[in-house]
């Protein structure tokens, strides 16, 4: 326990201030996503960036991936969120996701997990062999899952970004970006609340 607790503040001593920007930026934008505010996209688009540098600097490739396809799906998100009607009101609302839709949302899934996973294993068997195939896999999948049914307002793009949560806070941790790792639990606990409170917003529509 003394060796984890020196390790983190080890750490956070030596953490760069881009990660701090990145971390602060990130809990803003899924702030402003619990809230439904449009303000989770040019928040999330800076901390995307941000990350798309941290992740291939740790040779976390999965994690890289996933910020590319954040930063193209928060410019589309930001567009259909903007969207309203002849009376001004929102398009695109919280919505459950129906048998049909979550049956899509586990293919989904499942096709980006087997394809970075391949991807990943390679990649540590070539040039990364501190890359960690199954767990970036696992997080980088879900985190595509979420981010794509974030842009829907479906509620249940917030069990796949508490499972990426999850999954990001020991990768992080292992890989030596020790204030990130704090980060994705507080953005576990955010997710949770954000998950209560599109619940409400999903039950008055349905």
């Amino acid at each position: 326990m003394e060796t984890l607790i020196h390790q983190f503040t080890e750490g956070i001593k030596q953490t760069h201030w881009l990660e701090y920007l990145a971390v602060l930026s990130g809990i803003a934008s899924v702030w402003y996503s619990k809230k439904e505010n449009i303000l989770v996209y040019p928040v999330g688009l800076l901390n995307t960036l941000i990350y798309i540098y941290l992740s291939l600097k740790g040779d976390l490739y999965g994690e890289a991936s996933v910020n590319i396809y954040y930063s193209v799906m928060s410019i589309y998100g930001w567009i259909v969120w903007s969207k309203r009607d002849a009376k001004n009101r929102k398009l695109v609302q919280v919505r459950f996701s129906s048998a049909t839709e979550w049956l899509h949302q586990l293919f989904f899934f499942a096709f980006f997990y087997v394809v970075l996973y391949a991807a990943l294993l390679f990649l540590k068997q070539t040039f990364a062999p501190e890359a960690i195939p199954m767990v970036d896999a696992l997080a980088s999948a879900s985190a595509f899952t979420g981010m794509w049914l974030m842009t829907r307002k479906k509620l249940e793009s917030w069990y796949w970004w508490i499972l990426t949560n999850i999954t990001s806070i020991p990768l992080y941790f292992v890989k030596g970006y020790m204030f990130t790792s704090v980060y994705y639990l507080i953005l576990l606990i955010i997710a949770f609340f954000g998950l209560a409170e599109w619940g409400k917003k999903a039950m008055s529509r349905s």
